[in-house]
């Protein structure tokens, strides 16, 4: 079965939402959910997640790019400080932690970074991990290994949703679910 051209309606609190589906592999199509820029539903998952934040969160830790709005709308509701997990090292970060993931939107390695400068946010801290859409778990793992390098605690993960087997993510605060189709 094609799903080109198809979408996948979702809801996050009071918004709905058309998510094109892509083809990610040989008969595995996924449901792109890309909140840049679409600031109704970044305020509306910060509200709804913030209600449910754990209340001994320390710190909030998201990997880049998509999930940087959505953790900026948490701090400011929450008043966490926030940390946000670079893909790229730039000369300017100096002392990084690095971890290698493979994400099923790119397919390929790619390393994410802590900032040296934002070790003293999350040393010894209970750092809560907040992602856009949790599939694979891979950027996941690789947050998980650096909050471990870097001394912290895992307090909680959230996202806007997770994919794939919900079994898998029940442990994960979210805010919905998406499928994975194969033909």
């Amino acid at each position: 079965m094609s799903y080109v051209g198809r979408v996948h309606t979702v809801q996050i609190g009071d918004l709905t939402r058309e998510l094109p589906l892509f083809n990610v592999a040989p008969n595995v199509t996924i449901a792109i959910f890309n909140m840049l820029g679409d600031t109704a539903v970044v305020e509306e998952a910060a509200d709804l997640l913030a209600a449910r934040m754990p209340a001994d969160a320390d710190v909030l830790v998201v990997p880049e790019v998509k999930a940087i709005p959505l953790g900026h709308a948490l701090a400011v509701r929450t008043d966490l400080p926030l940390a946000v997990v670079r893909k790229f090292r730039k000369p300017y970060m100096a002392d990084c932690l690095e971890s290698e993931v493979v994400s099923i939107t790119t397919g390929v390695p790619q390393q994410l970074y802590v900032d040296g400068k934002d070790l003293p946010l999350i040393r010894g801290k209970n750092a809560v991990l907040v992602d856009d859409v949790i599939s694979t778990g891979s950027t996941s793992r690789g947050l998980h290994q650096l909050m471990a390098e870097a001394g912290a605690n895992v307090a909680a993960e959230m996202a806007v949703f997770t994919e794939g087997d919900p079994a898998r993510w029940a442990h994960i605060v979210a805010l919905g679910h998406l499928p994975i189709f194969t033909d």
